[in-house]
């Protein structure tokens, strides 16, 4: 089994088509697993509409924790051999975890990502950046789309997100994974980013102060 894991806060704009993307998805064997952390605006409607659905585990934050410790959560809560994250304000492709498993598989590899298509550009990504060597753009990006992570469960449980960042957990946690484990692109657009309000795009300045406090701790683990 394959969990998706989902967090949530103030995301009711576009929730439902995030929701539905993964249930239309063409590998049947999942579990999705969505945390709403302290929303205040119609996201617990929203995903009330889906409590009695089979493939659905809802939880809920009594008050906003942030994205770091609710996706934490939500890893202790899954079941699966796998695990795939989901932003709450993309769109999967319906074959993508049909695709990333395969793909993981094939290559023997412990994680995998994908590239996506920019929903405002409609452009891929990560563009020219995708061809140099990881050693490389790591040193100045975060090389990987964080919603398309697909990471075998066991490996994820291991590593966690580290709660000391609240912004930037998912690069510590990349470079954690290119420090000692197996990890490979897939050469396809399996995902819709949304690039308009999210997190990276609203918190800029806070981002770029823990991409270097990540890049530090790698140094301590």
């Amino acid at each position: 089994m394959i969990s998706v894991i989902m967090s949530v806060y103030n995301g009711d704009k576009y929730l439902s088509s995030s929701i539905e993307s993964i249930l239309k998805q063409t590998y049947s064997d999942f579990e999705l697993l969505i945390l709403d952390d302290g929303s205040t605006d119609n996201t617990s409607k929203i995903l009330n509409s889906y409590r009695n659905h089979e493939k659905i585990r809802l939880f809920k934050n009594n008050e906003n924790i942030g994205l770091t410790k609710s996706l934490n959560l939500l890893i202790n809560k899954s079941k699966g051999s796998y695990i795939a994250r989901q932003d709450c304000d993309d769109l999967s492709d319906s074959k993508r975890l049909q695709k990333q498993l395969s793909y993981l598989l094939k290559y023997d590899l412990d994680a995998c990502t994908a590239r996506a298509i920019n929903k405002q550009s409609n452009r891929l990504t990560p563009r020219f950046s995708y061809y140099l060597p990881y050693k490389i753009s790591v040193k100045f990006k975060n090389p990987f789309i964080h919603g398309t992570l697909f990471i075998k469960s066991e490996i994820l449980k291991k590593l966690m997100y580290d709660e000391r960042l609240y912004y930037a957990q998912d690069y510590l946690l990349f470079l954690q994974i290119l420090k000692s484990y197996k990890i490979k692109t897939l050469n396809q657009g399996l995902y819709i980013l949304n690039t308009r309000d999210n997190i990276s795009e609203k918190y800029k300045v806070e981002q770029k102060k823990f991409f270097k406090l990540a890049r530090n701790l790698l140094n301590e683990i």
